[in-house]
């Protein structure tokens, strides 16, 4: 199994969290995503617009989410 990745690429966490259908609202000095769940309601989160996303910073943001380590992993990995 692939390790939790340490200092990810902004760039690939925001096209991983895409493939998990979130999509951006905002960017400024942070980053806003959402998406509609199938129920109907709606989750938000917002990223630090640094050039890399610490590992503890993914952590909470992907629990906020509801978003498990796997569920994540296995999508950020993908070419």
């Amino acid at each position: 199994m692939t390790r939790f990745p340490r200092d990810a690429p902004k760039r690939k966490v925001i096209k991983a969290l895409e493939a998990l259908g979130f999509e951006v609202i905002r960017e400024g000095n942070h980053i806003s995503m959402s998406r509609t769940n199938p129920d109907g309601c709606k989750t938000s989160l917002t990223l630090p617009n640094h050039k890399e996303i610490k590992s503890s910073t993914l952590l909470m943001i992907l629990r906020q989410a509801g978003i498990t380590r796997e569920e994540f992993i296995e999508v950020f990995d993908e070419p």
